[in-house]
């Protein structure tokens, strides 16, 4: 039986296609939300509906059953994700359109044909965004029970080409690490007595702190808060070691890698004007709410509101634009600035890795381009204690 949502959310309604994104009119592929498309967009050939290979014992499953299926299996990935995916399927759809690809054809899609859409994006979209259209015609496989031919390392020699091929204006300008000090001068333009400005330096000292994403603190839009999903002040807490060393926990119920279970990050009390414990306190004196509402809610004169990511990035980019000594901030940039902190500070990388929640060595690659952070394990005389070479990464 499936179970009863906790909250009522007013449905979006999708947005026009773009003229040069309108795929051709299909009850295959009907006009939803992006995020929708994975399981709203069928395959000519639906999910086979049996449980047995012998079509005699086989159980017939409903519309409402597999509707069901469908949802358990796409909520492994986060919204995000299934909007990017989403948007991936739309240009493929549209590819094949134009193409007159049957439908047929397109799934389950043949290697040649994902080499030939994805050489025609080639020059127009980044790497990085054609690796996650393959990833998404993937996704949009297993959701409907079709077998995926491509092999992994036919992909891999796909998207290296098309990377190389990618146009330069495609690729960003690498982010400037957000420190302690630009933190402060921060601090000194916001008006700490201000709802929103309250809410949005406690917001980035937090997540400066916690080395998280800033899309795990704030909500993609107004209408999209979701105490199921987001960060509520009920899922702040207090908790102490044995040495009665305290730090401060948040349970993110939904992130990027466990859109389902969720997972916990925390800071502890700093010193200076960069305090996340203090930048709280005042938040919370200046921005009063109940426990089931966003962390980051504040005062708005129409009401209380969650506060967005679109509201955090815009007011940095508006403080950055009229002081001197700021570079050009984006929301990432404070995860950086706090990985490269803790590094800084000589704090083991395990433990760096451990507090990013990394499942990889992905967050090394901060490394080659500060060598500042290396520069003590560098010297002939090592400045660290010897146990922190254990914690380097392995050499590869």
């Amino acid at each position: 039986m499936p179970l009863t949502p906790t909250l009522t959310l007013t449905p979006a309604a999708p947005q026009q296609y773009r003229p040069n994104l309108t795929p051709n009119p299909s009850p295959l592929r009907p006009h939803c939300l992006a995020r929708e498309r994975l399981r709203l967009w069928l395959p000519s050939n639906p999910r086979p509906r049996s449980t047995s290979a012998n079509p005699a014992q086989n159980l017939a499953i409903t519309d409402a059953q597999l509707d069901r299926i469908l949802e358990v299996i796409g909520a492994s990935w986060a919204t995000s994700t299934k909007e990017t995916y989403g948007a991936g399927l739309l240009v493929f759809h549209v590819y094949c359109d134009f193409h007159n690809i049957p439908d047929t054809a397109r799934c389950p899609i043949e290697p040649n044909l994902l080499l030939a859409f994805l050489s025609s994006c080639a020059g127009s979209y980044s790497g990085t965004a054609l690796a996650n259209y393959a990833s998404g015609l993937r996704a949009w496989h297993l959701l409907h029970g079709h077998q995926w031919k491509v092999k992994p390392d036919e992909l891999k020699a796909m998207l290296e080409g098309a990377t190389r091929l990618a146009p330069p204006s495609s690729k960003r300008a690498k982010r400037a690490p957000i420190t302690p000090t630009i933190i402060i001068i921060l601090r000194n333009q916001l008006d700490m007595n201000d709802p929103r400005d309250a809410a949005i330096f406690a917001c980035i000292t937090t997540v400066f702190y916690c080395v998280a994403r800033l899309g795990e603190f704030t909500v993609s839009a107004l209408k999209s808060f979701d105490p199921t999903k987001h960060v509520t002040r009920a899922h702040m807490s207090c908790v102490s070691d044995r040495n009665g060393l305290a730090v401060t926990k948040f349970h993110i119920p939904s992130t990027k890698s466990a859109p389902v279970l969720g997972e916990d990050t925390q800071f502890a009390t700093q010193e200076g004007p960069s305090d996340p414990t203090a930048a709280l306190a005042n938040h919370f004196r200046v921005n009063p709410a109940d426990a089931s509402a966003h962390l980051f809610t504040w005062s708005h004169p129409k009401g209380p509101r969650p506060l967005t990511k679109k509201e955090v990035t815009k007011r940095l980019a508006d403080l950055a634009s009229t002081h001197p000594d700021l570079p050009d901030l984006k929301g990432h940039s404070l995860r950086i600035g706090g990985t490269l902190e803790y590094l800084l500070r000589g704090v083991p990388f395990d433990v760096v890795k451990s507090m990013g929640r990394w499942s990889s060595e992905a967050f090394t690659l901060y490394l080659r381009h500060h060598a500042q952070i290396l520069a003590p394990y560098l010297q002939s005389s090592p400045v660290f204690d010897t146990f922190t070479r254990h914690t380097m990464p392995p050499v590869r």
